[in-house]
């Protein structure tokens, strides 16, 4: 019998297409899923004629496969993971690789990756992201963990994987342990900020503006054909001109978002190592006041506030709300970047900043033309502290500045939610200024708490009390 050369369990939608992806390649592919009925359907519908087989058991997987095996596990994050780990450890042999594509956090990697490793097996924490269709034509692929296991999996992986600036794959070793993980999550809090944002710029445009849906239609359209261009742009537009008995299908969706926990966990990430992501925590808690959708519709009959009312040069105005959205998604991707600096220092993690860009390149969700300026960025400075230092973003942060402060205080002025385009414009105000009101705060503290103080005439790391009663 001839031997696959990988396995995947979990033939849900993205398993599927990543096996179909996988077989397209010329790699003969092993699947199997606790529901066996999913298997014979998926044998029966999809691999028709195709280096594809099923399992019966995982002891039967096991044993269908080529030294080392690959297995790659496509279920949902968490305890699942874990139990089906360690039901396949006793059909293992030393060297085996096991491969979690789900949107795991990143802790959980790192455990999973020493817990096997003591047991002599190899062990890759993976972000995929692209959705069904890119699972099918090419996702951005984040491995980590076990990097013996990475000579084994990279040709699978980056022949797989979407493809950018000719045939360069968007995907790439990582780092250690959790750092693949970690840098998808990250990528999921850029996604979240990315798309709150989107969705403030078309509120505006539909509520203050009074645009129509073809009018918006348009207006995403034409910067899809310019620097903002990116899928999740590109999405906007189709979505914005699907209609349903003749009216916007997007007007009869219910307005609570939904979230599956990556963005929190990249908010709780930033906290714990103190990195000012304001614009992505913004995002997150957008998400979450919306869900309050049965207190909002019972506050909206007892609060009141201006009535949107716009006066000006719309197309003037519509080409601000671009330069607006612009600057924030800057600031999202600055934010992303700053918190992988710190985690890469917090777990001696050796982060290729430019390499990641060009990972999200093609294939995921966050894909852009923008993220080529951020690899051209860390080329020419790999220490780059901040992307709102380097001269491209520098003159983009100026040369968009004054729209931006129209757009946030026009829509502040007239009742406009707009949490993630405000707090971007906050965090650019706080950073470029040499000084800040935390002089103040550091007074309060000490006088409540005796916590100390650094002094502007002393050297730093020298710490001063006051007795303030006495004064």
């Amino acid at each position: 019998m001839e031997l696959a050369n990988i396995a995947l369990i979990g033939v849900g939608v993205m398993g599927g297409n990543l096996v179909l992806n996988i077989e397209s390649k010329n790699y003969s592919v092993v699947v199997f899923d606790k529901d066996s009925s999913k298997v014979e359907k998926y044998l029966k519908e999809k691999a028709i004629g195709k280096k594809i087989s099923g399992a019966k058991s995982l002891k039967d997987l096991v044993e269908k496969l080529e030294l080392p095996r690959k297995i790659f596990m496509m279920v949902p994050a968490g305890k699942a993971v874990d139990e089906l780990i360690d039901e396949l450890i006793p059909y293992l042999d030393k060297g085996d690789i096991l491969i979690d594509g789900g949107n795991s956090h990143f802790p959980d990697t790192t455990r999973r990756t020493r817990y096997l490793e003591e047991k002599g097996f190899l062990y890759i924490g993976t972000g995929v992201s692209g959705g069904e269709e890119g699972a099918l034509k090419g996702p951005s692929i984040m491995p980590g963990g076990s990097f013996k296991a990475w000579e084994f999996v990279k040709p699978i992986f980056q022949s797989i994987s979407a493809k950018v600036e000719g045939n360069i794959p968007c995907c790439e070793w990582v780092g250690e342990n959790g750092a693949g993980h970690f840098v998808k999550m990250v990528h999921n809090g850029i996604e979240y900020g990315d798309m709150q944002l989107i969705c403030e710029a078309y509120q505006i445009m539909k509520d203050l503006l009074g645009l129509s849906y073809e009018e918006m239609y348009e207006t995403f359209k034409e910067w899809n054909e310019g620097e903002l261009q990116s899928y999740l742009i590109e999405i906007t537009r189709d979505i914005l001109n699907t209609n349903e008995n003749g009216e916007p299908l997007v007007e009869k969706i219910l307005d609570t978002a939904g979230q599956k926990g990556t963005g929190k966990w990249t908010v709780l990430a930033a906290l714990d190592s103190g990195a000012p992501l304001t614009l992505i925590s913004e995002s997150v808690f957008a998400r979450a006041l919306s869900a309050l959708k049965d207190e909002r519709v019972e506050a909206s009959k007892i609060l009141s506030g201006p009535k949107p009312k716009f006066e000006g040069d719309k197309k003037q105005f519509i080409n601000d709300i671009g330069k607006a959205l612009y600057a924030s998604k800057i600031i999202s991707y600055a934010q992303g970047y700053i918190l992988m600096r710190y985690a890469a220092n917090e777990y001696y993690w050796n982060l290729n900043y430019g390499g990641i860009a060009l990972m999200w390149r093609g294939g995921c969700i966050i894909r852009s033309v923008f993220l080529g300026k951020i690899k051209e960025a860390f080329d020419k400075n790999p220490n780059l502290t901040n992307l709102l230092l380097d001269p491209f973003f520098k003159e983009k942060m100026e040369s968009s500045q004054h729209a931006w402060r129209r757009v946030v205080t026009t829509a502040i002025n007239n009742g406009i939610w707009v949490p993630a385009l405000s707090s971007a414009l906050t965090y650019f105000d706080g950073y470029r200024n040499a000084r800040l009101p935390a002089n103040l705060l550091q007074a309060q503290r000490d006088y409540f708490g005796a916590h100390t103080y650094e002094r502007t005439d002393k050297p730093r790391g020298e710490f001063y009390h006051t007795n303030w009663l006495d004064n």
